[in-house]
């Protein structure tokens, strides 16, 4: 009786046989088709007899299994970290472009927060000329500049505790944000980074706040090295900008 399938044309086997035998690799990178040879191995061998090598086969396609999982997640991880550092490199070089601090804090609330997908960008700036409940009219110059009264910076951040943090703060938003992005925004805004300025010797802190309508679009377990970086990069133009 003839193997080949019904059907088939004459030679049909014949073809076959010939093509794997001269490119094994036709079935040696067939996942599917490797277990079902190996099912029909093992269906054949019978329930009493233990396949060590087909269990040895099973466990190695176990580990290729992880290690593509794992070599997956590396690719994916360095993509979004190569992406991200060009967001941050896009941001700065847009800043540099201005010579006109209005502009330049136009450009961070607009263009630069578009580039880096956050929903608002807030400065803050401490001034001994700021009280809790008053600010002077550069407050809302732009929509970005925020002036407050000294020590909301940390305690802001700390939330009136006293506990050590870091330059870079990334959290959901709690309670007080409103002094930051403003009464109707804060209804909205449910994550933030929070990035502490130095502007050198004999000045107030400054503090440089992206918000997020996704709650999970800043969170404590994320790196911060980049926002770092784009943090050092601001205090430094600052420093220009406040002479």
């Amino acid at each position: 009786m003839s193997s080949e399938p019904a059907g088939a044309r004459p030679g049909y086997f014949d073809d076959w046989r010939e093509r794997v035998i001269s490119d094994p690799e036709l079935i040696l990178e067939d996942r599917d088709l490797m277990r079902a040879l190996i099912s029909a191995n093992d269906r054949q061998m019978g329930g009493n007899i233990v396949d060590m090598r087909g269990i040895a086969m099973e466990r190695l396609q176990n580990r290729l299994d992880r290690l593509e999982d794992t070599h997956r997640s590396v690719i994916a991880a360095a993509y979004e970290n190569l992406a991200g550092t060009n967001q941050v490199h896009r941001a700065i070089l847009k800043l540099l472009d201005e010579s006109e601090f209005t502009d330049f804090l136009k450009v961070l609330g607009t263009d630069v927060a578009g580039i880096l997908r956050v929903d608002r960008i807030r400065l803050v700036l401490e001034s001994p000329e700021a009280t809790e409940t008053e600010a002077p009219r550069v407050q809302k110059l732009e929509d970005v500049l925020t002036v407050v009264a000294p020590g909301f910076v940390e305690d802001y951040i700390t939330g009136g505790r006293d506990i050590p943090h870091k330059q870079v703060t990334l959290r959901q938003v709690g309670m007080g944000c409103d002094r930051i992005f403003g009464d109707e925004a804060a209804t909205w805004i449910k994550s933030e980074a929070l990035m502490v300025l130095d502007f050198g010797p004999g000045r107030l802190p400054g503090l440089l706040v992206m918000g997020a309508e996704d709650p999970h679009q800043f969170r404590p377990s994320q790196g911060t090295d980049l926002l770092t970086f784009f943090a050092g990069v601001f205090e430094r133009l600052m420093r220009g900008w406040l002479g």
